[in-house]
This record gives C-alpha cells, sequence and structure tokens, in this order.
C-alpha cells in the first residue's frame, strides 16, 4: 500500500511530534490558501457579473462555473498534492469494498447522524432566539445557509453540477484523501477528526459548521472501514442531491409563480419524506453507537495523548491563521469591518 508512505515520508516509520506538527502547519497553511481561493473566486464572479452584459446566459452561467471549480476546488488541491507529494494511484484511493452493499447500507445512519446535528442547530437558534429575544449575532449566525431559488436554468445547472459532482469528488479527495492520509501515521481516530473538523470549517458558515462536521465524522469512519474513497463520493454526491432536488422543486415553483398544483404536492411530499429519512437515520444511527464503540482505531504513535495532539493542531501559527479567515467568513467579513471602521 502505497497510500500513507507517499504523504509524508518524514514521519512513516516512527512518528515524531516534530513530523507531526509538520503535518498540522500544512494543513493549516492549505486552509488558508483556500480561504484565499474563495475569497479570489468572490471577487472573479462580481467582476464576470459586472462585465458580461455581452454575454448570453448559457456562457455567463458556463464561466462561473469554471472559475468556481478552478479557485475553490482545483487550486487548493494541487497546492495540497504538492506541498504533500502527494502520489497515491487513484486505483488505491477508490478501489471497490469487498462488502459494497454493507457499505451503501451506512447511508441512513450517516444521514440520520448530519441531518440530525442540523436540526439540533436549528434547536438551538430558536431557542436563542426566544431567550436573548430579537436578533443576536449568534442566532443570525446559526440561521440555515440555504441556496435561494432562481428561474435561471443555467444557474439550477451549475448549482447541481457542483453539488452532486463537483463538490463530493474533490472534497472527497482533498479531505478524506489527502487530509486523511496525512493524519493516519499519528492515529486513525485523530485524523478522523481532525479532517472532519477541516470538512467543517471549509464551508465557512456556523450553521454548516456543525452538521457538516457531523458528516466528516461518519465519512471518516467509512474511508477507514472501506479502505477507500468509493463509497464515500458515492454517500456525499446522494447526500447532496437531496439538496439539489430540494433546490430544483424550490426553482420550479419559482417558474411557476407557486401556482402550480402537481409541483407544490411533489415538493410537499418530497419534504415529508426527508424529514422521515431523518427520523430513520437517527434511530439507525443511535442503534449503531454500542458497534461503533467497539470498533478499535489504528494509533500508532501513543507517546502522546489524543488531547495533546489536538492542542499541538490547534496553536499551529497557520492553523490559528486559518481559524480567522474561516471566523471572518464565518461572521460575514465583520473582522474586517471593526479593524477599517
Amino acid at each position: 500500500m502505497e497510500n500513507v508512505e507517499n504523504v509524508e515520508q518524514v514521519t512513516q516509520e516512527q512518528p515524531t511530534l516534530r513530523g507531526y506538527k509538520i503535518v498540522c502547519a500544512k494543513l493549516g497553511f492549505v486552509m488558508c490558501v483556500y480561504f484565499i481561493c474563495r475569497f479570489l473566486a468572490g471577487a472573479a464572479s462580481s467582476l464576470l457579473e459586472r462585465y458580461s452584459g455581452s454575454l448570453s446566459e448559457p456562457l455567463h452561467a458556463a464561466l462561473s462555473l469554471v472559475i468556481l471549480t478552478l479557485l475553490v476546488y482545483v487550486a487548493p488541491i494541487v497546492f495540497t498534492v504538492l506541498i504533500f507529494k502527494y502520489d497515491t494511484p487513484f486505483r488505491v484511493l477508490y478501489k471497490k469494498p469487498k462488502r459494497l452493499a454493507r457499505a451503501l447500507g451506512t447511508f441512513p445512519a450517516t444521514f440520520g447522524l448530519g441531518h440530525g446535528v442540523a436540526l439540533l442547530t436549528l434547536l438551538v437558534s430558536y431557542l436563542l432566539s426566544r431567550v436573548l429575544g430579537g436578533e443576536s449575532l449568534i442566532e443570525q449566525l446559526l440561521r440555515p445557509t440555504t441556496v435561494e431559488a432562481t428561474t435561471s436554468i443555467s444557474q439550477i445547472v451549475i448549482m447541481v453540477i457542483l453539488m452532486v459532482v463537483a463538490a463530493p469528488l474533490f472534497e472527497e479527495y482533498w479531505v478524506r484523501g489527502i487530509m486523511f492520509d496525512a493524519l493516519k501515521p499519528y492515529g486513525t481516530g485523530m485524523a478522523i477528526i481532525i479532517s472532519s473538523l477541516l470538512f467543517g470549517i471549509m464551508h465557512g458558515s456556523l450553521y454548516m459548521l456543525f452538521y457538516t462536521t457531523a458528516y466528516g465524522l461518519a465519512l471518516g469512519y467509512i474511508r477507514y472501514a472501506t479502505g477507500s474513497l468509493f463509497i464515500v463520493t458515492i454517500l456525499h454526491a446522494i447526500v447532496n442531491s437531496i439538496g439539489a432536488s430540494t433546490l430544483l422543486l424550490l426553482s420550479l415553483q419559482e417558474l411557476t409563480n407557486e401556482e402550480n398544483r402537481v409541483i407544490n404536492t411533489i415538493f410537499t411530499i418530497f419534504m415529508v419524506a426527508v424529514f422521515v429519512m431523518i427520523i430513520i437515520g437517527i434511530v439507525v444511527f443511535l442503534s449503531k453507537i454500542p458497534t461503533i464503540r467497539r470498533y478499535k482505531f489504528e494509533n500508532n504513535w501513543t507517546q502522546i495523548g489524543p488531547w495533546k495532539k489536538f492542542g499541538v493542531f490547534l496553536i499551529s501559527i497557520p492553523v490559528v491563521i486559518m481559524m480567522l479567515l474561516a471566523i471572518n467568513e464565518i461572521t460575514q467579513y465583520r473582522i474586517v469591518d471593526l479593524i477599517f471602521s
């Protein structure tokens, strides 16, 4: 197996504190690059919007898709591959698990955990609004981050491609591939936790932070159990396809001025089905907790405990800078406003 050898050769045979610090610094550094790329993608999209008067809508949509894909996904991943010298063959990363059906059967528990945390976040947001009154900053930040419906067919196509195809492929390769393998020599459990946290942070929303981190934990567990990105990419695509379907139905309502009874009925049935899936998923996840607790993770580096490992990660200077960039985006650039006001 070459997947671990090619990540950080310095630490493969005998993991050391110095090697771990280097990995943490590199992870923080690539996340800083990611947030800079997100900022550049927003600026590029704004410029395209301003000077695209002569472009047709499909061409404008295609250019937007290319800009977002290159800056938000391709550039950070290429940078990460280079900085970690990662050259694991795709046949190793995406090998089909021996028990494919059983691996796919983890979807209900994964969906239940992720969306269960999302519902819990909504409940906390509601309780805060009742207790604090008005609209506190925390309550505002905990509001769901949603993609608004649109009447533009091109924009709908772009969002579906990004959510169902681009995000699962690029994010899983980046997070559960490169980042997970970089951390694995220092303990699989820590690799799952830190990569999941980074997965949540990269979504740039306090509301999404919690449930995407929960999804990351589930997908990280499956990644380790199957030794492959094959299933987690599929599961990620299925979860995102549910969100894309919601966007599609909302957009169809917008296109028909919300007067089409057939579409309204389909949307109602769909949302009820999703809610039922969440409840069933939560029950399935709770039933699997005893099994999960008995699952043993590899830990080749026992000289340092998990809390100290996590602490070393948090105090790494690139990670601290990454956190500030993330907080700045999560709070809708209020830190920048405070500094320059």
